[in-house]
């Protein structure tokens, strides 16, 4: 299976958990669902679960008790109305479960452990001149070992799986990270998954690392709020990903959303691919020219240095390009946001959105509707936290278009 194969698997394990008919599966997606529902609303009552899920009060009485008697579930303090029962509200326990998530960058890597609720409780991170599967194996096995010798026998036994993000085609752009040649095409037909799932003890779910991402800003981010947004995240090279009602649309070939080979000009008025200005590997070459160390990008996102005139110069052919590319994707595709993120710190990305929302404003936008230009809420990590919600998906939780249409038409009802 190739890194493409992977990504399309780790897909179908997301959001396969609609059919079927007999009695386990049937009792199984209600579970999901009502998970689901308290997870999207932080808390939840019975009475608030009835009513949302359409489900029957004793149907939803029975689940919440086993859930709760399987720890998914805690109880809150009784809240008093004005008549009847006081309603018990409940929550996740972010206890309950752990994910691990790993993200494969081609200057660094991050592994996460993920709990129920999505905060991230331990981290790991290593810097490499480019990857080369060997080497990412050693993280991957290395690093979870370690990790998971720092919990005790309860917790690692609630851990769900492993979430790998990794980008398409890791032997690309070998020239741009600087890699020697053809070291690269060590990637090619390299079972990524296989090989990981032959060495750790837990289930191994891939997905494109972009993809992962928007998933993440989707379930963790802006997702309840604009149902329709092209999201953007700025790593070594610019990737993205489409959310339609809710739900990613990865296209006929998984590869919907690239955004990185979108036509935009250049400075000079040429037309250049967005990945080739929008980038952080751009940054890192114009770092170079004016000898200045670029290592400081790849040790920490959440910590850069201010670089001065470079970062300036960045951030405005970044955000002139940005512009360009939301409107010719509004063109197509109403959508009602434009979410910008990346590998960087929170500064950095609101001087990247500011910029782009002034250098959109100057763009001819005759016949377009501009989407609202907002910052990501999920971070740095985005790609990593997206991994580790793979195997807490497949497990516990419905896929989130299904989430938000249950709850779209209960509203409506």
């Amino acid at each position: 299976m190739s890194v493409s194969d992977g990504v399309a698997q780790g897909h179908t394990l997301l959001g396969n958990f609609t059919g079927g008919s007999n009695q386990v599966r049937v009792r199984a997606y209600n579970e999901r669902l009502v998970l689901s529902l308290v997870r999207l609303h932080g808390s939840m009552s019975k009475a608030d679960i009835t009513r949302r899920s359409g489900l029957s009060a004793q149907t939803v009485s029975v689940i919440m008790r086993a859930l709760e008697k399987d720890g998914l579930l805690l109880r809150g303090e009784p809240v008093r109305g004005r008549v009847g029962q006081p309603s018990v509200p409940m929550r996740l326990n972010p206890d309950a479960v752990y994910s691990f998530g790993v993200k494969i960058g081609r200057r660094s890597a991050d592994l996460v452990l993920m709990d129920f609720v999505g905060k991230i409780r331990l981290q790991h991170h290593e810097t490499y001149a480019y990857p080369l599967p060997w080497k990412i194996l050693e993280i991957i096995t290395a690093g979870i070992a370690r990790l998971e010798g720092q919990l005790d026998d309860v917790q690692r036994s609630r851990i769900a799986g492993i979430g790998i993000a990794a980008p398409f085609e890791l032997w690309n752009w070998a020239d741009e990270v600087g890699a020697p040649e053809g070291a690269m095409d060590a990637w090619r037909g390299f079972d990524l998954q296989a090989e990981i799932a032959s060495r750790v003890r837990h289930a191994v779910y891939l997905q494109n690392d972009a993809t992962s991402a928007c998933g993440a800003e989707l379930v963790f981010g802006v997702g309840s709020a604009y149902p329709d947004f092209v999201y953007f995240f700025i790593g070594s090279f610019i990737g993205g990903g489409i959310v339609l009602n809710s739900a990613i649309f990865s296209g006929r070939t998984g590869t919907a959303g690239a955004v990185g080979p979108l036509p935009v000009r250049g400075k000079a008025g040429e037309t250049r691919q967005l990945l080739d200005i929008a980038s952080i590997f751009v940054l890192e070459n114009l770092l170079r020219e004016r000898n200045i160390d670029p290592q400081p990008l790849w040790y920490s996102a959440d910590d850069w240095i201010d670089f001065g005139e470079s970062l300036d110069i960045w951030i405005q052919q970044t955000a002139d390009a940005l512009a360009q590319a939301i409107i010719a994707a509004a063109s197509i595709i109403d959508f009602g946001a434009a979410v910008i993120d990346g590998g960087f710190p929170p500064w950095v990305r609101k001087r990247i959105v500011t910029s782009t929302i002034e250098a959109a404003a100057k763009l001819d936008l005759q016949g377009v509707i501009i989407p609202d230009i907002i910052e990501g809420q999920v971070g740095s990590q985005a790609r990593a936290i997206g991994g580790a919600s793979l195997p807490i998906f497949a497990k516990y939780l419905t896929d989130q278009s299904v989430l938000f249409k249950e709850v779209r038409e209960v509203a409506l009802s």
